[in-house]
C-alpha cells in the first residue's frame, strides 16, 4: 500500500511539474492571467486532467478524500516563482490544476458530480429561460389587445374599394353641414386672418393633423369713407348706386351695401359725359355705336353678360371711353330673385395680387405701383337707376314677358360720375390641411372652397362651401381614425381675398409653382356650390367628365334632379383660375342653378350682389342640396386619389378638340388634319395604355407609374401664351353652354372685324395648332416610351 502510494505521488509530481512549468510560463507572458488563451496549453491541461480522474478512480484511493482540503487557500503558496492572485473554484481544467500546483499535499473530495458553477450556471439558465417566456407570453397578449384597439393598415386594394368610399361618405349628413354653416355665420364683420384663424381651429378639431395658416400681404381696393355717386346734369338729381337719391335718409339703409357697391381697381376720380347706351358690349354693338357718334372720353352703359366682363371693358379702353355704368338686365335674372333695387360688387383684377404680378407676395418682393388696373371709371349700378337713366318706368316686366332696358335714340343724358377708393396693403390668409397618401404622397389633390370677411358682401356661398368641405374633412377623419388613408394626398383650402380677383389661391400657387406644376394631379372646386334650387350643373375638364358624369349615378338626394345633367367644359367663376390656367390642371365643379340659368347670358355670376343670411337657407331649407354636393365632392376625390390608375380620359380631350374646330369659321384643313392625328394617337393611347386601369396583372408598379405621369399632364399642352383679358389660356374650355369653337379663336375673330385686319386671326390659329400638334407628340412620345420600357423588361 505505501509503494503505491509512494509511485502514484511520484508520477503525480512529475506531472504537476510539467505542468506547473507550462502554467508559470503563460502566466508571465500573459501578465499573471488567471486563464490561458493558447490553445495548445489548454489541450495539455485537459489531458492531464483526464489522467488525474482516472487514477484516482482507481480502487484503494477512497481514503484521498479528506475534509481538511476545504481549508486549502491558493493566497497561502510559498511558492517564490509564483505571484497569483486567489483563484476561486473553477470547472475549467486550468483552474483545477492551479490549485493542485500550490501544495503537493492537496487531496481534493473528488467526485463524478458536477461543479457547484454548473450548477449555478444551469440555474440562470433556468431563470432566463422562464423570464423570457414570461415576457414573450405578455408580449402576445399585449400586441392581441393592441391589434383590436388599433386595426392594421388598409391594403391598397381595401383602400380602393367602392364599399370604403360608401363608409365615408354615409357621414356626410345634411343636418351636419347645416350645423357648420351656422357656426361659421357667427363670424360677421371679422377680418380675413380671424375668419380663416376659426376655420383652421374647426378643422384641427376634426382631426386634420397637417393644418396651418398661410399669410400673404397684398394690395386691396376698399370703398372709401362715402359711397360713389352718379348726377344727372339735366335735373340735378343725385343717386347711390342702388337708385336712392342721395338726400334721402339712409339710416334704415344698409350702409355696407352702399360702400362696397363699387369696382375694385377702377380708376377713381370724377368724369362728366355723355351717357352712351352700348348694350352687352359686343364688336356688333361697338361698331354700330362707333359708325354713328365719337366715343370718346364718354360714359357707356352696359349690361353684364355673354363674354367676360374684363374683355368688354378691354374693348371699350381701346375704343376711348372715359367711363362705364355696369347693370344687370332685369330680363337676364331669373323670375325668382328680387335684385332689381341691389348694386353689386365686381373686381377688374384677373387674378392676385396686383402689385406682384406673376409672383408671390412674400417679404422682400418687389410691389409695384398698380393701384388702377383699368383708365375707365367703372361704377356697377341697380336695375332701378339704370331705369331711371334710361326714362322707363319702373314695371318693365309684364306677365309673360320682360322688355330690355334701352336708352331711346332721341335725346342726349350728360351725367356726372363720382368714384373714390382706397388702395391699401391687408393680410389675407389661407387656411391649408394635409392629408397625406400612402402610396404616392407627392401626389395632390386640391380641394378649394373660400372664406370671405367683406360684411355679408358675396353672399353666404362662401360659408356654404366651407361647410361642406368641412363636413367632408369631418367623414375622412371618422375613416382615418380606424386605420384607412387615401393612396394620394388631399390638400384641403380655404382660400382668402377671393372677392378681389382669387388673391389667395394665385398668391399660394405662385409660391409653391414649382412643387404644385409636378405634384398636383387634379382641382376640385366648391366655389358658390348652391346659387339656386332647380338643376344640378356639373363642369369639368374633358379628361374628367366621364367622371364626372359616373359619379351623379352613385349620390343623388332627390333621384328626380339627377338624370339629365350634362356635364360640359366651360370658364367657371373661382379660385380654379389658376390651376387651370397656369398648371393646365384638370379640374371639376358640381353646383345647383336656377332652371333658367342656363337660357340666361353667360358670366353673370361676376357680379357679387349683397345676399344675407336667409337666402341660402331659402334655397335649401333642409341642406339636402348640400349634402348632395358634399358626396358628389367626395365621390369624384376619392376615386382620383385612390384608384391606381388615373380616371382620366385621353380620347375624350382629343373628340373636345375636333368638336370645337367644327363651324365655317374655323375651317382650316391644318388644324383638321392635327386634330384627326390628334385623336388617332389617342385612341391607341385610350386602348393599349390603360389596360392596367381594368385588369390588376398590368399594374406593373413602373408602368402604372409611367402612366399616370402622362395622364396628369394631358391637359397642359393646351395652355396658350396670349388670350384677350377674361379669356381662360386653356382653350379646353369654352366661353359658355351655346358656343362650341375655341373661345380663343372666336375672339380673334370678332376682333378682326373690328380692327378690319388678320393679324389677330392668324396668331390665335398658330397658337391653336401649335398646342394641339404639342397634345399630339406628347402621347406618341408616352408611347414610345411605354414600348421602349415593355421590350426592355421582355
Amino acid at each position: 500500500m505505501g509503494e503505491n502510494e509512494s509511485s502514484v505521488r511520484s508520477l503525480c509530481q512529475q506531472d504537476k511539474n510539467m505542468a506547473y512549468q507550462k502554467v508559470n510560463a503563460d502566466q508571465r507572458a500573459q501578465g499573471h492571467s488567471p486563464y490561458l488563451d493558447n490553445d495548445e496549453l489548454q489541450a495539455t491541461a485537459l489531458e492531464l486532467e483526464w489522467d488525474m480522474e482516472k487514477e484516482l478512480e482507481e480502487p484503494g484511493f477512497d481514503h484521498f478524500r479528506l475534509d481538511g482540503a476545504v481549508q486549502h487557500h491558493l493566497g497561502n503558496s510559498q511558492s517564490p516563482d509564483l505571484d497569483l492572485e486567489p483563484i476561486q473554484p473553477s470547472s475549467s481544467p486550468k483552474g483545477r490544476f492551479q490549485r493542485l500546483q500550490e501544495d503537493p499535499d492537496y487531496v481534493s473530495h473528488y467526485t463524478r458530480q458536477a461543479p457547484k458553477s454548473n450548477r449555478c450556471s444551469f440555474f440562470q439558465i433556468l431563470k432566463v429561460f422562464c423570464t423570457a417566456l414570461i415576457l414573450f407570453i405578455f408580449g402576445i397578449v399585449m400586441g392581441y389587445y393592441a391589434l383590436k384597439k388599433c386595426p392594421s393598415p388598409l391594403t391598397s386594394q381595401e383602400r380602393n374599394n367602392p364599399h370604403v368610399y360608401h363608409e365615408i361618405l354615409k357621414e356626410i349628413k345634411a343636418e351636419n353641414i347645416k350645423q357648420i354653416y351656422r357656426d361659421l355665420l357667427q363670424f360677421p364683420g371679422e377680418d380675413d386672418v380671424d375668419v380663416a384663424m376659426k376655420i383652421l381651429v374647426q378643422w384641427s378639431s376634426q382631426g386634420l393633423e397637417d393644418a396651418r395658416l398661410v399669410n400673404y400681404s397684398v394690395l386691396l381696393d376698399l370703398p372709401g369713407s362715402s359711397s360713389n355717386t352718379v348726377t344727372l346734369k339735366n335735373s340735378g338729381e343725385c343717386f347711390y348706386p342702388s337708385g336712392q337719391q342721395c338726400n334721402r335718409e339712409t339710416k334704415t339703409l344698409h350702409n355696407q351695401d352702399l360702400l362696397y357697391s363699387y369696382a375694385a381697381y377702377s380708376a377713381k376720380g370724377t368724369l362728366e359725359a355723355e351717357l352712351v347706351d352700348i348694350q352687352y358690349g359686343t364688336t356688333e354693338d361697338l361698331i354700330r355705336i362707333q359708325a354713328i357718334t365719337n366715343v370718346t372720353k364718354k360714359i357707356a352703359l352696359l349690361k353684364l353678360g355673354q363674354s367676360p366682363l374684363l374683355y368688354k371693358l378691354s374693348l371699350l379702353e381701346d375704343a376711348g371711353f372715359g367711363g362705364v355704368l355696369l347693370y344687370i338686365d332685369p330680363c337676364d335674372l331669373p323670375k325668382t330673385t328680387d335684385l332689381d333695387d341691389k348694386a353689386f360688387m365686381v373686381s377688374l383684377n384677373s387674378g392676385g395680387d396686383p402689385s406682384t404680378p406673376g409672383y408671390a407676395s412674400i417679404d422682400g418682393s418687389y410691389r409695384q405701383n398698380r393701384l388702377n388696373l383699368t383708365t375707365l371709371l367703372v361704377q356697377p349700378i341697380s336695375a332701378v337707376l339704370a331705369k331711371k337713366l334710361v326714362s322707363l318706368p319702373e314695371d318693365t316686366v309684364q306677365k309673360d314677358s320682360c322688355i330690355p332696358l334701352q336708352l331711346p335714340a332721341t335725346g342726349k343724358k350728360v351725367i356726372s360720375l363720382n368714384i373714390q377708393s382706397v388702395s391699401t396693403y391687408k393680410t389675407i390668409s389661407n387656411v391649408i390641411g394635409y392629408l397625406k397618401g400612402t402610396v404616392f404622397p407627392d401626389r395632390y389633390i386640391i380641394i378649394g372652397s373660400h372664406h370671405n370677411s367683406l360684411n355679408t358682401y358675396g353672399g353666404q356661398e362662401w360659408a356654404s362651401s366651407t361647410a361642406i368641405i368641412t363636413a367632408f374633412i369631418q367623414a375622412l377623419m371618422l375613416k382615418v381614425k380606424r386605420g384607412w388613408r387615401p393612396d394620394r394626398t388631399i390638400v384641403f383650402c380655404s382660400w382668402g381675398g377671393t372677392s378681389f380677383g382669387n388673391i389667395g389661391s394665385y398668391e399660394w400657387a405662385e409660391d409653391l409653382k414649382r412643387v404644385l406644376q409636378r405634384n398636383v394631379v387634379a382641382y376640385i372646386s366648391l366655389h358658390n356650390p348652391v346659387r339656386g334650387n332647380s338643376t344640378l350643373h356639373p363642369v369639368a375638364s374633358p379628361s374628367l367628365q366621364q367622371l364626372a358624369a359616373e359619379s351623379q349615378s352613385f349620390n343623388c338626394v332627390e333621384k328626380t334632379r339627377c338624370p339629365g345633367s350634362n356635364v360640359s367644359s366651360v370658364q367657371i367663376q373661382g379660385d380654379s383660375d389658376y390651376f387651370i390656367n397656369h398648371l393646365g390642371v384638370p379640374a371639376m365643379q358640381f353646383s345647383y342653378e336656377d332652371i333658367k340659368s342656363s337660357e340666361n347670358p353667360s358670366f353673370l355670376s361676376e357680379a357679387l350682389f349683397p345676399v344675407h343670411t336667409t337666402k341660402t337657407e331659402e334655397l335649401d331649407p333642409t341642406f339636402s342640396l348640400h349634402e348632395t354636393i358634399a358626396k358628389l365632392t367626395g365621390q369624384v376625390t376619392l376615386q382620383i386619389a385612390n384608384e391606381p390608375v388615373l380616371p382620366f380620359n385621353a380620347l375624350d380631350i382629343a373628340l373636345e378638340v375636333q368638336n370645337s374646330l367644327k363651324g365655317e369659321e374655323v375651317d382650316i384643313p391644318q388644324l383638321l388634319t392635327v386634330a384627326s392625328h390628334l385623336r388617332d394617337t389617342a385612341e391607341l393611347f385610350q386602348s393599349d395604355e390603360m389596360r392596367p386601369a381594368n385588369d390588376p396583372k398590368e399594374r406593373a408598379p413602373i408602368r402604372v407609374r409611367m402612366l399616370n405621369d402622362v395622364l396628369q399632364s394631358l391637359e397642359k399642352s393646351f395652355l396658350v401664351h396670349q388670350v384677350p383679358p377674361g379669356l381662360y389660356r386653356n382653350i379646353l374650355y369654352r366661353l359658355d353652354e351655346r358656343t362650341s369653337q375655341f373661345s380663343v379663336l372666336l375672339k380673334a375673330l370678332e376682333q378682326c372685324k373690328l380692327h378690319q385686319s388678320n393679324e389677330t386671326i392668324q396668331a390665335a390659329l398658330s397658337e391653336v395648332l401649335n398646342s394641339i400638334n404639342s397634345a399630339q407628340v406628347y402621347f406618341k412620345a408616352g408611347l414610345d416610351v411605354f414600348e421602349t420600357t415593355l421590350a426592355g423588361k421582355k
